[in-house]
């Protein structure tokens, strides 16, 4: 885990810390105001609630609805006990503070909005009826007027942050449907060049078959072999739709294509090292996934001139190795373990770039837009792409593939 994910981390528990020593700081409020009138054990309900309003917000994130209505039909049965019972109080203070705290949470996680909507009208009802505990007239309502612009605020910041959650949902969900869209359409060309290589074998083996039939069979076999990869291909199309485009079709990418793509960089930009390890070739890997590997390169390069523009070097290596050991848990804090198992073979791309800081915006997010879409392309092939800092502070791109190697 980087420094940035670190202080983030800190930030955040701090925050939870201070969120509940502040609603614990109005519960011994509301405790200490209930001890000035012994003369009723009604008035008890009130820090009753306020404790069960504490607890909804320390359990707020994995008893989200729950929680709040719990705390609702508590707040709301509590002011009717106490209507019935002809007490006036003040709203607890704790109970008033947890529902304005769940009101911001549910507008922003709790789905669909609908429901959230809801979840916060009941809340508006709720805090305006627990006003009502004082029997005075003119106090309650300078108390409900309060609540209410105290409810306000809450709902104001609760639906900012959903329209800000709802944002960043429809650009991540826009990039990948972009990215499918595009490797859908690069794997249609890759499929129609290999059907291409069939009909035009089966053109020649018809003429060779006039003249020399012995000659046949090697070519039935290269025509059952052009199949078969089209078939590869074609298979890895499932849940991806083309898109209809007049772009450039070409049957993908090469390994002299990506040492072209960092030259290129360098001229203009930091220096990369580019190192293919041994074992790898064009025929290595499947086009489709060359290709994305040249995609995978071409996006982290970018992102290194656009967000590390002060960085001093660049290093890129494509090597054979194992399997990774396991799901990736956050930000790549290195590359998965690369050992040889037993004739499966993996292939590793990994991009560091070193000497500058990355924006913490980026680092924060997990990395830009476009990570968010060449995942989607990777795992879509079946491989996997991690993206952060490594342990040395390096900012590190790795994406690997499954390889069938010939004798492996």
């Amino acid at each position: 885990m980087g420094e940035t994910h670190r202080i983030v981390y800190w930030i955040q528990r701090l925050s939870e810390i201070a969120l509940i020593g502040w609603l614990t700081l109005l519960l011994l409020l509301d405790v200490m105001v209930v001890l000035t009138r012994p003369d009723n054990p009604v008035v008890w309900l009130g820090p009753v609630c306020g404790a069960i309003g504490v607890l909804a917000v320390l359990l707020r994130r994995t008893h989200r609805i729950s929680g709040y209505a719990t705390l609702l039909v508590a707040s709301f049965v509590t002011t009717l006990i106490i209507g019935s019972s002809h007490v006036s109080g003040l709203p607890s203070f704790a109970e008033t503070g947890s529902l304005l705290i769940l009101t911001i949470a549910g507008l922003r996680w709790i789905e669909p909005i609908s429901r959230a909507a809801m979840f916060s009208i009941a809340s508006v009802v709720v805090l305006e009826s627990a006003a009502g505990r004082l029997r005075e007239d003119t106090p309650s309502l300078a108390v409900g007027f309060l609540v209410f612009v105290g409810w306000s605020i809450a709902a104001g910041v609760g639906a900012y942050l959903r329209f800000q959650l709802e944002r960043r949902k429809e650009a991540v969900n826009s990039v990948r449907r972009a990215e499918r869209l595009e490797l859908a359409r690069e794997l249609h060309d890759l499929v129609a060049h290999h059907i291409t290589g069939i009909v035009v074998q089966a053109q020649a083996a018809k003429i060779v078959a006039e003249h020399k039939p012995e000659a046949v069979v090697p070519a039935l076999d290269a025509i059952a072999g052009a199949g078969a990869d089209a078939l590869t291909s074609m298979r890895r199309l499932v849940s991806v739709l083309r898109a209809q485009d007049g772009a450039a079709r070409s049957p993908g990418s090469t390994l002299m294509d990506m040492r072209t793509l960092v030259e290129r960089f360098s001229a203009g930009g930091p220096q990369v090292a580019f190192d293919i390890g041994q074992g790898i070739n064009d025929e290595t890997m499947a086009p489709e996934v060359l290709t994305t590997l040249h995609r995978v390169l071409q996006e982290a390069l970018t992102n290194v001139r656009r967000h590390a523009p002060g960085t001093g070097w660049v290093e890129a290596d494509l090597r054979l190795g194992g399997p990774p050991n396991g799901p990736s848990a956050g930000p790549s804090p290195g590359p998965p373990r690369r050992e040889q198992h037993q004739g499966t073979h993996w292939v590793w791309l990994r991009v560091r770039n070193y000497g500058s800081a990355t924006d913490a915006k980026i680092s924060r997010l997990g990395g830009g837009f476009g990570l968010v879409g060449m995942s989607e392309r990777v795992e879509a092939l079946g491989g996997r792409l991690t993206a952060g800092h490594t342990y040395t502070g390096a900012w590190e791109v790795v994406a690997g593939f499954p390889v069938s190697l010939g004798g492996a």
